[in-house]
């Protein structure tokens, strides 16, 4: 009698034990991994840092953001594996997003976007209405867009001035189809490649040149290992901070409420940041790099048939361009 008083109590004791542990984990926040290519000292890094301590001031217990920068969770194409396995809850992709959905070509046009006040009518008038619902029905969810920023030419071969310049320049772009027409066309010899390869492939003289903001050209270093910086400006790429349709589904909805108010509440605070970390971190590449202006306009002049591609060969393209470029004026 005794001896099975003594096994109920234990078992008593294991019963109590397990449920506490359930408890427990269920009072834990849930953890939403938000993984990211961004160095220490980028945009991205900064963005997806300002985002988790705002929403993580007002989900309280409910759910945590917990940032992993570097690539730590893996490069832009992994991460959107990641996304639609639930496997991470967020990303900030930029380029790659033109292997989605066709229609995010548009923003690896050269000179389509004017400036931020542009991209912010092309962002509420055209974005969310003709871009943003073709990505959920790839298992995707926009929830705010952000910037990557202006982007410039670095190399070590000679300063480019007009597309002539880049004649058989061996040119890192993302893997984005468009951005590597647009090189051929200038006459580069384009060579796609994840940005955690980009220094040690420019350091080692595989490539001769890369393409990026200023941000990311500086926060890893590969003003260290150019001689020329060309402000060509050629394209402005937003950022786009992403989910899956899995995750964002499987949120309670006070928590998908306070996620998005917080990502499109910090627009500006993104669009801010950036032009002032255009301004500082040139200034501090002057020391390292020789820097140029560029003709934009032989540029624009010899960008016609990326247009007309794009045009025929995306359907809808054509209208989306006009009505971008009319919202320029």
């Amino acid at each position: 009698m005794k001896r099975l008083t003594t096994i109920f109590i234990m078992a008593t004791f294991v019963v109590l034990g397990f449920t506490t542990m359930q408890g427990g984990a269920q009072a834990a926040p849930v953890e939403l991994k938000f993984g990211h290519v961004g160095a220490p000292g980028s945009l991205f890094l900064a963005c997806a840092d300002e985002f988790a301590r705002r929403a993580n001031e007002k989900l309280g217990d409910k759910a945590k953001v917990v940032t992993f920068g570097s690539s730590q969770l893996g490069k832009d194409q992994e991460l959107l594996k990641k996304l639609r396995l639930g496997t991470v809850a967020f990303s900030l992709p930029s380029t790659v997003m033109s292997s989605v959905v066709d229609e995010f070509g548009v923003f690896e046009m050269p000179y389509l976007v004017i400036d931020r006040d542009h991209m912010r009518k092309i962002r509420d008038e055209v974005f969310w209405s003709m871009i943003a619902p073709k990505v959920e029905e790839k298992g995707y969810k926009v929830i705010a867009v952000w910037e990557n920023g202006f982007r410039n030419i670095t190399n070590n071969v000679r300063p480019i001035v007009g597309p002539q310049d880049l004649q058989d320049i061996k040119l890192r772009t993302p893997k984005g189809e468009w951005r590597v027409k647009m090189f051929k066309a200038y006459g580069a010899n384009p060579t796609p490649m994840a940005l955690s390869e980009v220094f040690v492939a420019l350091q080692t003289g595989v490539i001769d040149g890369q393409e990026n903001p200023f941000t990311q050209i500086y926060s890893q270093n590969f003003h260290e290992v150019q001689k020329y910086l060309s402000l060509s400006g050629h394209v402005y790429t937003p950022a786009y901070l992403l989910t899956g349709k899995k995750t964002w589904d499987s949120l309670p909805a006070d928590v998908q409420k306070i996620l998005q108010d917080e990502a499109v509440g910090m627009q500006e605070w993104v669009y801010e940041t950036a032009a002032q970390m255009e301004t500082d971190l040139l200034e501090k590449m002057k020391g390292s790099v020789e820097i140029n202006e560029v003709d934009k306009q032989a540029f624009v002049d010899a960008s016609g048939p990326i247009y007309d591609e794009f045009g025929s060969k995306v359907a809808g393209a054509k209208e989306m361009i006009d009505q971008i470029q009319a919202l320029a004026k």
